[in-house]
């Protein structure tokens, strides 16, 4: 994979330059491989999904921040010579696209707001568990039960509880630290930049209530629910996300910058 500005990412040129390139944030304690190759690979577009520092293949540390997260990510796409992209950010990630968008309008093409919210409470316990090695497994745990719908096959849900429990405690304490500390619901009506929101209809961290706040308070923001799906809808229903997530892109109307 290579790097730019101490984050490493994973890139398909799949689109041309009259397309607006689509940046993937994976969730808290998460890394790129968290969006499916359906997503990573979206027929006809330029995606490129990171791994936010400390994470996966990044250099560094976890932030405790979600503004933090939004700085780390615009220095990347300066480095990447990119003037303008769509963010689209799963839980955590999709609070980082909007400080994006309210920090850095003209840098937002559009965002993809996936089972996120302008809140994101974690419960105490889970943030004292994710802090120390010998009780991270019972926070993945209970991460891990309120994440899928009872339709997805418990082969997935393994796998990804497995891949959860491989981030080091600090990152993920420091990942929900930052989500506890996110309130963006002042900001949402500022919001100029096209929006896809979309969550599972089994949702139970970010339940279609929130998803649905997001949409009417976004102007520009349409809400896709996606049946048989919970919090991680992009691993549990793919295709839709997928299908949903190209229409939006291609209804953008983009002008690029001079570095693209």
């Amino acid at each position: 994979m290579p790097c730019a500005a101490g984050i490493y990412y994973y890139a398909f040129e799949g689109g041309v330059i009259e397309t607006p390139p689509i940046v993937l944030i994976h969730g808290a304690g998460g890394n790129h491989l968290y969006w499916p190759p359906e997503i990573r690979r979206l027929t006809g577009n330029r995606v490129y999904a990171v791994d936010l520092p400390g994470h996966g293949k990044s250099e560094g540390y976890g932030l405790q921040s979600i503004a933090g997260y939004a700085g780390k990510l615009a220095a990347w796409l300066s480095a990447m010579g990119l003037h303008a992209a769509v963010f689209v950010g799963h839980s955590m990630g999709g609070a980082i696209a909007l400080a994006l968008a309210s920090d850095y309008p003209e840098h937002v093409a559009g965002l993809g707001l996936v089972s996120s919210s302008a809140r994101l409470n974690v419960g105490a316990d889970i943030l004292e568990n994710a802090a120390h090695a010998a009780t991270l497994h019972k926070a993945v745990e209970a991460l891990a039960a309120h994440s899928f719908s009872p339709a997805t096959e418990s082969r997935l849900v393994e796998l990804a509880t497995m891949r959860m429990g491989e981030i080091r405690p600090s990152v993920l304490h420091g990942d929900l630290t930052a989500c506890t500390q996110f309130d963006a619901t002042q900001q949402l009506a500022a919001i100029r930049a096209p929006a896809l929101v979309v969550c599972g209809a089994d949702d139970r961290m970010t339940p279609v209530r929130s998803s649905q706040f997001l949409a009417d308070s976004i102007r520009s923001a349409r809400l896709v629910v996606v049946p048989r799906a919970g919090h991680m809808v992009m691993l549990e229903q793919p295709q839709a996300v997928a299908a949903e997530l190209g229409k939006f892109v291609s209804s953008l109307t983009y002008h690029p910058g001079e570095s693209g």
